[in-house]
């Protein structure tokens, strides 16, 4: 089946209420790689939350959530594209444990250096608009409580997340004040609105967010609410590396360089970051990378009769 995110909002419109469960699209950022469980619960749940996250971006083009850390991973980033199609990688320093009991903080922020980044990158840019990026210090024990951070220091709309993974799902809820549109009373109406939303949600467990599909949890936590439904929207994994693309990155390093690896090693093999697949290239490629092209042959003018 594929995999969905789903949108709700109270009946008043002042709150919304969003869920994602990830399986497949999950299981391919796993595919190639071999990850800690301690990497993997933290990358799942970045993946549930930049699905949720992204859903509401107003353009087309790409939300990437960066945790930098100071640990012994050293980098976690996901992206997910305004179509709702994610890839994902880390990077851990070598010779670096990563114990399986490891938390976020003793993982990414060990030395108080840690940073959390949220980047927005529009793929059509209006003139003089720049790809916007907030930073702040990683603060929390999860990744919910690290977004729930960012997004109050940046001023966001108040959000709240739940988030969960484990080797085969990753799933979140998202529960969001949308702005005010009204009075005080309108006002205070939404805060009551985000309140009870917030305290039913409080009450999920964490088997029940990662095992249970989105229409059960939702009717479990809001079956005395009255929700506006959404159609429900696919999630998937994409990762846009090529052979060619490789054999590009190839060229600009530049044919000695090349040469090189390939005396010291036979082949030059590449592994995508994101998705894990490898690519090789032996002499022959290597040769044709920096082949001149070659000129299309003449022909002779057509005859006329």
């Amino acid at each position: 089946m594929t995999d969905q995110l789903k949108k709700y909002l109270f009946e008043d419109r002042s709150v919304r209420v969003q869920a994602v469960r990830l399986h497949e699209t999950w299981l391919r950022a796993q595919e190639n790689h071999q990850y800690p469980p301690a990497v993997q619960r933290l990358l799942g749940e970045m993946m549930a939350a930049a699905a949720l996250l992204a859903a509401n971006i107003k353009f087309e083009g790409s939300l990437v959530l960066q945790i930098q850390g100071d640990g012994p991973i050293a980098l976690l980033v996901v992206e997910c594209q305004s179509d709702l199609s994610l890839r994902a990688t880390v990077k851990i320093r070598e010779g670096r444990e990563v114990p399986a009991d490891g938390t976020m903080q003793t993982l990414l922020n060990a030395e108080g250096q840690g940073r959390f980044i949220v980047v927005l990158d529009p793929r059509r840019k209006v003139p003089g608009q720049q790809t916007y990026q907030g930073i702040v210090p990683l603060e929390g024990d999860t990744v919910a409580e690290a977004l729930q951070h960012y997004m109050k220091a940046s001023e966001q709309l108040d959000t709240r997340l739940w988030l969960q993974s484990d080797s085969q799902h990753a799933a979140g809820l998202l529960v969001q004040r949308l702005p005010d549109q009204g009075g005080t009373a309108r006002s205070e109406s939404t805060a009551e609105t985000l309140a009870r939303a917030i305290l039913l949600a409080n009450t999920l467990k964490a088997d029940e967010l990662i095992h249970t599909d989105i229409d059960t949890l939702i009717h479990r936590l809001y079956w005395e609410e009255t929700l506006v439904a959404f159609d429900p929207l696919p999630v998937r994994w994409h990762c846009p590396c090529t052979r060619e693309r490789v054999a590009g990155m190839l060229r600009t390093l530049g044919e000695q360089e090349v040469r090189d690896i390939l005396a010291e090693q036979g082949k030059v093999r590449v592994t995508c970051d994101f998705c894990g697949k490898p690519y090789e290239f032996d002499a022959v490629d290597c040769s044709g990378l920096f082949a001149p092209a070659r000129p299309m042959p003449e022909q002779d003018p057509p005859t006329v009769h």
